[in-house]
């Protein structure tokens, strides 16, 4: 095989890489979409929002854009060379994949506020341990997981509002 065959395999094989691990995280963000979307209708049009909830157009753009950055980053760990380091760390990511999908069952389903801020704060502390992790493996991956941990504080703010709503 030639040298410029042999870049194009490479180059193949990183592209397919890169497209497996962000469908991977997408169809589990699709899928928590679909399964809540009844749940995230009625928090949507019945239930009051704390101040300053983005208008619901935005969650499922911003949602979107950070399931593709939490699969660019698992696609960057997964082409590392291989070791064991690297193999704990994309099991952190499968398991936050996890802990993710069933944080929107909880809140929006369940109508369970407290158990989801529980839940958000589970989650919250995985992917940060995600993100370092992809940081000790490929710099960039761990930084591309910083919009994501903001993004999550910033659902613990609505949960904790909706919640505290609820309450009173």
């Amino acid at each position: 095989m030639t040298e410029t065959m042999e870049f194009k395999k490479v180059g193949q094989n990183r592209a397919v890489a890169y497209v497996l691990w962000i469908a991977l995280a997408e169809a589990v963000g699709a899928l928590a979409g679909w399964v809540t979307r009844a749940g995230s209708e009625y928090f949507n049009t019945q239930l009051e929002h704390p101040p300053l909830t983005a208008p619901s157009w935005v969650f499922p753009v911003a949602w979107a854009i950070l399931y593709a950055l939490m699969g660019i980053g698992a696609a960057r760990v997964y082409l590392a060379p291989r070791n064991a380091s690297r193999s704990r760390t994309l099991a952190v990511f499968v398991v936050q994949l996890v802990v993710n999908f069933f944080w929107p069952v909880i809140f929006f389903n369940l109508e369970a506020y407290g158990v989801a801020l529980i839940w958000l704060a589970a989650l919250i502390a995985v992917s940060a341990a995600m993100a370092i992790a992809f940081r000790r493996i490929d710099e960039s991956a761990g930084y591309l997981q910083i919009p994501y941990l903001i993004w999550l504080g910033y659902a613990a703010y609505i949960n904790a509002g909706v919640w505290l709503m609820m309450r009173m």
